[in-house]
């Protein structure tokens, strides 16, 4: 059976360049980056050097870009660190949206336990805030403002540059879960309104467990890991020098061709789409998500009268990788949490599955995962 892999926004698959480059540092001898012999200074260079190209790439300041194991990670640094540091100051209070990533949700959460206030924003039927809410929703106690730039499950993008203005205007720090939006979007952080932003390199062909966090110059923050001194005392544990070599090569090739990658995965996506609709109709086959303002490697499509679980298991057994935005509890899909902020009817709810495009995709392959979708669609449609 041919396998058509559709879920890059999960984890993508990892480039032969990166992993060249990581293998030349695990057989280039043992290194510890914090010892002083040859080895470790060895180690240290890489690092250096992983480090300076990256914020090349990104437009800061080496010393402004910390490495962390994962978005995942770099999300509670952002929030925890400075949430911490101006609790001090007597702020306390957060604002999100009701569209993030777990990653923010929680950390919010458990934020909230320790003794803070959050306000969750809501969002617009293509899951978007309006910039007017979160205006409305700071006072003088807010600490940060954590509102993604590109949804990881529709999506659609957030007007950073406005919200930042505004966390500028006020004096209240903007943190950015930029996981999905790296690679594909034009970024030189020293110009954003941004004093926090979260990355992953799993998510642009590079390994999984390695992620990077930009906190610029001067922003309050106190680690919540603690041990040794690397990375400036921020964030306490040995380096993963080879993962983090692999970061540095796969963010190089991301931003390297100029947006062609980015006009690459759009015209699958919009291929994908363009010939599902075409063959359930589009009163069954229903993107989700701003049609515009949006990724480009992210598809969220209901496909009304076929059940998401079942579309994805049928999918699978046709070698077609897929994913829903859903959590999954007791061996059962909940709905997911961003259709459900986005307002979305039952039935474009019960049916919703992400498709999500990159290396290795096609368009031969697009073509025969859309005609296999809509047949799997038909066949559960008319047997249920």
């Amino acid at each position: 059976m041919t396998r058509i892999y559709l879920d890059h926004a999960a984890t993508t698959p990892l480039h032969p360049l990166v992993a060249e480059a990581m293998l030349a540092v695990m057989q280039g001898g043992p290194g510890n980056a914090s010892s002083v012999h040859a080895y470790g200074r060895a180690a240290k260079e890489r690092l250096s050097a992983a480090r300076d190209g990256i914020a090349d790439r990104l437009g800061c300041k080496p010393a402004e870009f910390m490495f962390t194991s994962g978005g995942t990670e770099s999300d509670n640094s952002a929030m925890i660190g400075s949430v911490r540091a101006l609790a001090k100051r007597g702020k306390r209070h957060i604002v999100i949206s009701a569209v993030e990533h777990h990653a923010v949700l929680h950390t919010a959460a458990a934020l909230e336990r320790e003794g803070c206030s959050v306000t969750v924003l809501p969002v617009d039927e293509t899951g978007a805030i309006e910039l007017s809410t979160v205006e409305a929703a700071l006072t003088p106690e807010t600490a940060l403002i954590s509102i993604m730039w590109g949804n990881n499950e529709v999506g659609t993008l957030q007007p950073v540059e406005a919200i930042g203005e505004l966390a500028r205007r006020c004096g209240v720090l903007y943190h950015v879960d930029a996981v999905q939006a790296l690679g594909f979007l034009p970024m030189k952080l020293s110009r954003l309104p941004v004093d926090l932003m979260s990355f992953s390199a799993h998510k642009i062909n590079g390994p999984q467990g390695v992620g990077g966090l930009y906190v610029a110059s001067g922003t309050p923050f106190e680690p919540y890991l603690h041990g040794g001194s690397q990375e400036r005392k921020r964030r306490a544990g040995t380096e993963n020098v080879a993962g983090i070599t692999g970061f540095a090569k796969a963010i190089e090739l991301a931003t390297a061709d100029g947006g062609s990658r980015t006009a690459a995965v759009r015209s699958l996506r919009d291929g994908f789409e363009s010939q599902l609709i075409e063959l359930l109709g589009p009163q069954r086959a229903v993107v989700n998500g701003d049609p515009a303002n949006r990724l480009p490697h992210i598809s969220n499509i209901s496909l009304i009268g076929a059940d998401t679980e079942t579309l994805l298991m049928r999918l699978d057994l046709e070698g077609i990788a897929a994913a829903s935005g859903s959590a999954c509890t007791s061996g059962a899909l909940e709905r997911s949490h961003v259709l459900q902020a986005m307002g979305l009817s039952e039935d474009r709810l019960a049916s919703a599955v992400r498709f999500s495009f990159g290396l290795g995709n096609t368009a031969e392959e697009i073509a025969a995962a859309a005609q296999k979708v809509a047949t799997v669609a038909e066949r559960i449609r008319n047997n249920s």
